[in-house]
């Protein structure tokens, strides 16, 4: 089986050079070669050679999600290898505002906020706060996680500022949010900075400072249960300044006891539209940090 894997890499193009002896290289090329190779590697390069196969294979396919269109007519993003869908097909900009921004941003009374995003996604989150932030005249930094970034290509495609109706400069903005380089803080406009960090998220979480308001927009538990788990949730409440809040479209009850077992005070809110209900997480002010 293991072997059908790795052909299938290779059959997907993926550029593929196996260690012999630790000394000379040999690059796979026709399919005769291709079968030869793999019969004569050892056990151990081959292990080491499928790892890195099936790796490329996930990060390619997690790469190439498809458009599709919402209820309230905005865009979200279908990740074929999850079946799931990056917004509420019922609609992208309605739960984001509903679940961030009305439950979330505008809760937070800070006049500097920092936030913390788990999942960069399509920018939406990150966009709808920038829009806050220049209503407002707030100054937000943004840190978002992302561990598959989807393309300047497809986020050009999006139709978000096209159902908000924005600015010229917001559209621009958001094209600036997603070319601007990852790992670096950058200013988008002077209420707004946003720093992107391409990682995993657990290893995400330790990279982050501090917050007072995180989103959390991953997939859901069912998808990606190591991501919704007590361990997570201590991570965030153990950077979060006292008083900060985090926000959820998930209302299941493993994860509402996750966050109350992390330290965290949770309450129900109804939802957006196709949902009934949503989280809001907050950490204590007399909560030692």
């Amino acid at each position: 089986m293991l072997h059908k894997i790795a052909l299938r890499g290779i059959r997907r193009g993926i550029s593929l050079t196996a260690m012999n002896n630790g000394k000379t290289s040999k690059k796979v090329c026709c399919k005769r070669e291709k079968e030869c190779f793999l019969s004569q590697i050892s056990a151990r390069d081959f292990i080491c050679f499928f790892i890195r196969t099936f790796a490329a294979l996930t990060i390619e396919e997690m790469s190439i999600p498809t458009i599709r269109t919402t209820e309230d007519g905005s865009h979200t993003l279908f990740a074929s290898e999850l079946g799931e869908c990056y917004h509420s097909t019922h609609g992208a900009i309605q739960e984001s505002q509903h679940i961030f921004i009305e439950a979330g941003l505008r809760s937070c009374p800070n006049p500097k906020i920092e936030i913390v995003e788990l999942g960069f996604g399509t920018g939406l989150n990150a966009l709808l706060s920038l829009i806050e932030a220049e209503k407002s005249g707030r100054n937000i930094r943004y840190t978002s996680l992302e561990a598959y970034p989807i393309s300047q290509e497809m986020a050009a495609t999006l139709n978000f500022c096209k159902i908000l109706q924005t600015p010229q400069d917001l559209q621009d903005h958001f094209k600036s949010m997603h070319s601007c380089p990852w790992d670096k803080e950058t200013a988008i406009t002077p209420h707004f900075s946003l720093k992107k960090i391409r990682c995993d998220f657990r290893e995400g979480i330790r990279l982050v400072g501090s917050f007072d308001l995180c989103f959390f927009d991953a997939f859901s538990p069912e998808k990606q249960p190591e991501l919704w788990t007590e361990a997570i949730f201590s991570d965030l409440f153990h950077i979060a300044n006292k008083a900060a809040q985090l926000t959820t479209y998930c209302a299941k009850g493993s994860v509402r006891r996750a966050m109350q077992a992390a330290g965290f005070e949770v309450e129900r809110l109804p939802g957006p539209p196709g949902k009934r209900e949503m989280l809001r997480a907050r950490k204590s002010m007399h909560e030692n940090t």
